[in-house]
């Protein structure tokens, strides 16, 4: 673990001791005190810049504007990464952004925490119980209706996928409003999606059939999709990626296999494969969802997959697989410690023959 990881780590244990009675004064509001009607402004808060983070706030996002359908809604984050993750969302009214860099951008930081305070708003949603920012911008915000993101006992053994980073907040809220008195129609979880529209798809497929060169052979092959990069030990091996990437190519000849590149420009299989790269994220996405599959390690790329609807399996070895899995439209996670490559052939193939009968 290197030096600048354990200090973050130390940090947030610091704060969070800090910050772990924030909102112990805030008055809690009494069951009939919240009309739907009346929920007209909203704030949710995620104040971090990571691209995965952003797509896991989606849901709820989703999820706010399906209960509350005549609100608009702010977000609080951090970085520029928001603005096209939340593009198509026209509910949104404002996205608030802390600079990436706060001791580079000091004045700027701090004017964006004041600004929270001369606003006014119906209800503020921290949307992850482990940031103290969030705990502390919550308090510092004006709303009769507050959401802190503190874990409700009675709940947690209620739904076995509670612990996902995307789902407990939503949980949260429905419980939130239960307890106000609130009926809850919202049944199904909402998936990560960043709303591509039919446009967007239609050139994701033209710059898909340029990359596999399936315009000129005059042929139709459906595509799977690697990204071979993550961060720090979330990444494979070289060696590992060559004998998947060798696999691949032996079980599936009927399939184009592309690799999409990290800014970096680094390919674990030292470019063995057809590659592409792009820095726009929603043109990332659309060429991704005219993929058959799209397979990665965690990370950001692979929630952006996840955010395209396409099927996505998602290698864990490190992470909380329970946190921060890939769901929907037929994704899958696998932790590779706890099972071999036959396994993630046989999960893929089920993932393959679905697409074939389309």
């Amino acid at each position: 673990m290197s030096f600048k990881i354990r200090i973050n780590n130390y940090r947030r244990k610091i704060m969070k001791a800090l910050t772990k009675r924030v909102g112990a004064s805030y008055v809690e509001p009494q069951k009939g005190d919240l009309h739907i009607k009346n929920i007209k402004k909203i704030l949710i808060i995620r104040p971090n810049h990571r691209l995965g983070n952003q797509l896991l706030l989606t849901p709820l996002v989703q999820e706010v504007i399906r209960t509350f359908p005549e609100s608009h809604v702010d977000l609080f984050v951090k970085g520029g990464v928001a603005h096209p993750v939340f593009e198509k969302y026209k509910e949104i009214s404002q996205i608030i952004k802390l600079p990436k860099k706060p001791w580079s951008n000091l004045y700027k930081y701090i004017k964006c925490w004041i600004s929270i305070k001369s606003r006014t708003y119906d209800l503020v949603i921290n949307a992850d119980k482990n940031s103290s920012s969030g705990r502390l911008l919550t308090a510092l915000a004006q709303a009769k209706f507050k959401i802190f993101g503190d874990v409700d006992e009675s709940i947690i053994n209620k739904y076995e996928d509670y612990k996902h980073i995307s789902k407990y907040p939503i949980y949260n809220l429905r419980h939130y409003l239960t307890v106000l008195g609130v009926e809850n129609t919202n049944k199904n979880m909402p998936l990560l999606d960043i709303k591509l529209s039919d446009i967007e798809i239609s050139k994701g497929k033209k710059m898909l059939d340029n990359i596999t060169n399936n315009n000129n052979n005059n042929n139709n092959k459906k595509t799977i999709c690697i990204y071979t990069n993550a961060t720090g030990n979330k990444c494979y091996s070289e060696t590992w990626w060559e004998t998947f990437y060798a696999r691949l190519q032996k079980e599936y000849p009927e399939f184009n296999i592309i690799e999409m590149l990290p800014i970096e420009n680094i390919s674990r299989i030292n470019f063995k494969a057809v590659h592409f790269y792009s820095e726009d994220i929603r043109e990332m996405a659309s060429i991704i969802r005219n993929t058959s599959v799209f397979i990665a390690a965690d990370n950001g790329v692979m929630h952006l997959a996840s955010a395209s609807l396409t099927p996505t399996v998602g290698f864990f070895s490190v992470t909380h697989v329970e946190i921060y899995k890939p769901y929907g439209n037929g994704s899958v996670a696998l932790h590779t410690n706890k099972t071999n490559i036959e396994d993630w052939i046989t999960t893929i193939d089920k993932i393959l023959k679905k697409d074939r009968k389309k």
